[in-house]
């Protein structure tokens, strides 16, 4: 019986990847550490590229079960509430990049995934750590904590910012703090006044920090999340999410309505350290020999692009097909795949990190940020290189 492939971790990536894999025909095993399969976080963005990709898998009518879709994205600035650029989205972004912005909970766009997998009939294997790697001309050995050892001609290191197949490839690489820190919140619209309830996606600029608000469950949630500059204590990789309202609130105190209103109709918020790595330098931090990796394993990014799930799913996609170019030399698809993703990655976690310093701008440079939004407006706000992509 042929060896399938192995995918470590069963998040939003290593779904994709083992979804896309299926699909082409591919046998296939999902290895997941924990007990069940889940998603935890709140929204994301869905840019036309990612939607693109989601639409080729079949996907398309499961997303716009759960999704929504905003018709404009808009800026703020928190200090004011005046509307510094506009970017029409809906049938505009439609006509122009062949698909529509969307916007999901990560729960659901998860849960999508993952029925796709089970409808493969992807084998999965979850309560599974592991370990320890070996690599030979042969394959790829998997040691786990349960004692289990898996063989793979072929190894997909899924499993996110702290990624073990990742120390495997890369033993001297660890993340790096930002220094920001998101607070993130879900909240039923029609449990919020009608003036702060909304069907865009709006993105609030102020000094040492921001906001982001849009709608997710198909219009019915609103997703908030506000990123203030600041450090946290304790070990990241087991951090309590709990958080303090009241902290957020003190943190915004100079921001105007609507957006202080919403902060302080919302009670019930999670906190995240926001960690990255610098862009990326080489095909070499993609893929090596036998092992990729894919996602947050491979270019874990700031969330000022809206792209960190989008780039996961396209690595998954760009990944299956440089395996179906060159089925019988694995390590030379995976050359092909390193090759062809990793500048895309690296400009994109580049310019994450450039808006972020955009977005938390004080003094003359807050003012003439403004004034750029303001003049040019749609011109800066949209991304043809980034949501015209095609694999």
């Amino acid at each position: 019986m042929e060896q399938a492939m192995v995918i470590v971790g069963g998040g939003i990536g290593g779904m994709a990847a083992a979804l896309a894999a299926a699909r082409a025909g591919m046998s296939v095993r999902l290895v997941e550490q924990a007990h069940a399969f889940g998603e935890v976080g709140a929204g994301i963005q869905l840019g036309p590229n990612v939607v693109k990709v989601l639409e080729s898998w079949g996907l398309g009518d499961a997303l716009r079960s759960v999704a929504a879709f905003p018709e404009r994205l808009e800026v703020r600035n928190a200090l004011t509430a005046k509307t510094l650029g506009v970017l029409p989205l809906g049938a505009q972004a439609l006509a122009r990049y062949g698909a529509a912005y969307a916007t999901v909970a990560r729960a659901d766009l998860h849960g999508l995934l993952l029925q796709g997998v089970q409808a493969y009939g992807v084998p999965q294997q979850l309560d599974t750590v592991l370990t320890h790697v070996e690599e030979d001309a042969q394959g790829v050995q998997l040691h786990t904590a349960q004692g289990h050892l898996l063989t793979t001609p072929l190894l997909v290191g899924a499993d996110g910012l702290w990624s073990r197949v990742r120390q495997h490839l890369l033993p001297q690489s660890q993340p790096r703090s930002t220094g920001h820190l998101a607070f993130r919140a879900m909240v039923r619209q029609d449990a919020l006044p009608a003036a702060l309830r909304s069907r865009a996606v709006t993105a609030w600029l102020g000094p040492k920090f921001h906001a982001v608000q849009y709608p997710v469950c198909g219009g019915a949630w609103l997703n908030v999340v506000a990123i203030v500059q600041g450090q946290t204590e304790g070990d990241p990789t087991s951090w309590d999410h709990s958080a303090n309202a009241a902290e957020l609130r003190a943190r915004l105190a100079n921001a105007q309505a609507p957006l202080l209103d919403l902060i302080h109709a919302i009670d019930d918020w999670r906190l995240w350290p926001l960690y990255d790595r610098p862009p990326m330098t080489s095909a070499a931090q993609q893929a090596q020999g036998r092992i990729a990796l894919l996602g947050d394993a491979a270019h874990p990014m700031r969330p000022y692009m809206a792209q960190g799930a989008g780039m996961a799913i396209e690595d998954a996609q760009q990944l299956v097909m440089s395996l179906q170019t060159q089925p019988s030399d694995v390590s030379a698809a995976l050359a092909h795949y390193a090759q062809t993703r990793w500048r895309r990655n690296a400009r994109v976690q580049a310019r994450a990190i450039r808006n972020g310093e955009i977005f938390h701008l004080r003094g003359p440079l807050r003012l003439g940020r403004d004034i750029s939004l303001k003049l040019l407006g749609q011109h800066v706000l949209d991304v043809p290189w980034l949501y015209g992509y095609q694999a």
